[in-house]
């Protein structure tokens, strides 16, 4: 009752007879690139040092944000005295 109803023929696809009078493009590959183990060792102490500068700046912003809080609350409590 709920299946569904093929046709007995299906009518095939058509066919494509058009032929192209250009050529398909040639695509060319990537230029080579020449790298030597002096550039990758340059790039990977780069990423170390950037990283570490990263870290670094994410540590101190978190100990300056914590003793701002510390110092709001001291003087909020000297404040009420």
């Amino acid at each position: 009752m709920l299946q569904p109803k093929y046709p007995d023929n299906p009518t095939p696809p058509p066919v494509h007879t058009h032929t192209p009078t250009d050529p398909a493009p040639v695509r060319r590959g990537l230029p080579s690139l020449s790298v030597d183990q002096k550039t990758v060792a340059a790039v990977l102490v780069g990423g170390v040092v950037l990283t570490a500068l990263l870290a670094a700046v994410a540590v101190t912003a978190v100990s300056v944000a914590i003793a701002a809080v510390v110092l709001r609350s001291l003087l909020r409590e000297h404040n009420r005295r």
